[in-house]
């Protein structure tokens, strides 16, 4: 999502879903409690591709509410991120060391090392893959945290909007007293905000965004991102499902976060949205959906809230649960775990799981 559109699930679709759908969030898992590693080789079939609605042989048994969608993804012959990718995380404000730890595990998951058991979060990013610039380059399979950046005494005060993000990278470069490198082959910066801090929009309108830096402002056309940790400020919204609007109670009960840091856990799947489309649309003119640049529709904006199959309407999906009853998706380093949304794979016309 640009920063023009709304990081957020639409509370509108989740009241009806909670009536129909939601009540059975909990019950519809996938148990890996009697495995004392809890690590579950789920067939490849429980993550195979879903369409966020309906077709004619599904129709009864499907929790989606979307009937007649119009998705037309396509290419407007911008770069994508081909070359190698270097994350350089800007922790704005005040951050334990154990929620930087699952951050970092995370981002260091997609480019896994060493074998991860399936569903991994490197076969999750390989539905980012399938996308490529008009050489028929595919975005990149190297992530890799290149450099962070500590800025705890809040530089440019608890409220941002979305210029003063632009100040915040600013300020953390070298030649400006930072400590990040310029990098405008490969960098993409992230400004993670803490509990504390707030944002334009923030809660009301987005979770996240993404843009590009303008030069008159940072000096470069960077690449960059803003996620912040909600835990705080708007769980129910942006670290839902570990955190559910209290109209809902009722109907659902929230997912147990997989790491037990519900601002964080939700915080992940959001840096998941904005990396899948920093990726592929860094500077707003590549694969979107939709005829207005400023307004498009990302390949991460249309499965949103999508976790597992039978997802939509505020419905999760089925996924796995761990021997604590944590939810999750998919497998990273370390023996992490993450619940992170799916993403729209433009090949096969649907939303796609790891595989």
């Amino acid at each position: 999502m640009v920063s023009h559109g709304i990081h957020r699930f639409w509370i509108s679709a989740v009241i009806v879903a909670a009536m129909s759908v939601c009540a059975h969030a909990r019950g519809t898992v996938i148990d890996d409690s009697n495995d004392s590693t809890a690590v579950v080789n789920h067939p490849s079939a429980i993550y195979r591709p879903f369409r966020p609605w309906p077709d004619n042989s599904h129709t009864r048994d499907s929790k989606v509410l979307v009937q007649e969608p119009i998705v037309n993804m396509q290419y407007h012959m911008g770069p994508v991120l081909t070359s190698a990718i270097h994350v350089y995380i800007i922790w704005y404000g005040t951050w334990k060391n154990s929620q930087k730890s699952i951050i970092r595990d995370f981002l260091s998951s997609i480019s896994a090392p060493s074998p991860v058991p399936g569903p991994s979060v490197q076969q999750w990013w390989s539905t980012v893959q399938t996308y490529t610039d008009q050489t028929g380059a595919n975005i990149s399979a190297s992530i890799t945290v290149a450099g962070e950046h500590e800025d705890s005494h809040y530089s440019h005060g608890k409220v941002l909007s979305r210029l003063t993000v632009q100040e915040v990278i600013r300020s953390a470069l070298a030649e400006n007293k930072g400590t990040l490198p310029v990098n405008t082959k490969g960098g993409l910066y992230m400004v993670l905000t803490g509990e504390d801090v707030m944002m334009q929009d923030y809660c009301r309108a987005v979770c996240g965004f993404h843009y590009f830096t303008f030069p008159a402002k940072v000096g470069y056309t960077l690449p960059y991102a803003w996620i912040g940790n909600s835990g705080k400020s708007c769980p129910e919204t942006c670290a839902y499902p570990f955190a559910i609007p209290q109209f809902m109670a009722a109907a659902m009960s929230p997912l147990k976060s997989p790491n037990n840091d519900v601002g964080v856990d939700g915080m992940v799947s959001v840096i998941g949205h904005e990396l899948a489309e920093i990726s592929s649309n860094p500077l707003i003119n590549a694969w979107y959906a939709g005829e207005n640049p400023s307004a498009p529709n990302e390949i991460a904006d249309l499965c949103e809230g999508m976790y597992g199959p039978g997802a939509g309407g505020g419905y999760p999906g089925t996924v796995a649960v761990s021997k604590f009853g944590a939810s999750y998706n998919m497998h990273g380093v370390r023996g992490r775990k993450f619940l992170v949304q799916w993403i729209w794979n433009s090949d096969l016309n649907s939303c796609q799981g790891p595989h």
